[in-house]
């Protein structure tokens, strides 16, 4: 594990440094926790469960659910994750609320967005967004903070600058909506390779994984 202090000396205070530990054990987060990191994500349930149960005596750890969420998995989700920065389409945002209706807990969640064409990420595309928010703010007991974007891989910085910009300003068109639930404030974007840019492009929260705490296998890669 690197120096994660200075990574972070890296970072305005605005911005939040989610240290990505999938695949990443226990002893390795305790690390990361001892040098100062509180926000930690996960994209697989049960892996993330595995190492809640380890680490429950650090009790002001927030969890963050990165990975595509399964709706069959939802209601584990907004149990164990404070933050699920993947609902990626109407049907999960649907089943969300649903559950929580019914007295699941209610974490805030972000909205995976997809402006750059990529069949391996899913996401809305921008009109497709705007097209479903009225439907999402009629969704009363879920808590949308912002907007959380994966870049597909081998852009160029100045691809990578542009979709981030996308992302804010997508974000800002939607701020001005006004919609009565929905909330702009939070930008999820930019993972080890890129997270100066998404910085310099108005990112709240980074997500990383490899700068942090070394390789991993490549289909894993943040």
């Amino acid at each position: 594990m690197i120096d994660i202090a200075k990574i972070k000396e890296t970072l305005p205070p605005s911005v939040r440094l989610i240290a990505v530990s999938k695949q990443v054990g226990a002893d390795a987060i305790r690390e990361a926790y001892g040098a100062g990191v509180r926000d930690f994500g996960e994209n697989r349930v049960q892996e993330a469960i595995a190492k809640q149960e380890q680490l429950q005596d650090l009790s002001d750890i927030t969890w963050h659910f990165i990975g595509h969420l399964q709706t069959n998995k939802a209601k584990l989700a907004l149990e164990r994750f404070d933050w699920i920065h993947s609902v990626d389409r109407l049907k999960l945002a649907q089943e969300l609320n649903r559950l929580i209706e019914r007295g699941s807990p209610s974490p805030s969640l972000l909205l995976q967005v997809k402006l750059a064409a990529d069949p391996q990420k899913s996401g809305w595309m921008a009109e497709e967004l705007l097209a479903d928010l009225p439907e999402l703010d009629r969704l009363e007991f879920l808590k949308i903070q912002g907007l959380m974007t994966i870049l597909p891989l081998g852009l160029t910085p100045e691809d990578a600058r542009s979709v981030f910009r996308q992302t804010r300003l997508l974000g800002d068109r939607i701020r001005t909506a006004n919609f009565s639930r929905i909330s702009m404030a939070q930008l999820s974007m930019g993972m080890s390779e890129d997270y100066p840019l998404a910085v310099t492009e108005g990112a709240t929260m980074v997500r990383l994984g490899r700068i942090l705490f070394g390789e991993r296998s490549k289909s894993e890669q943040l």
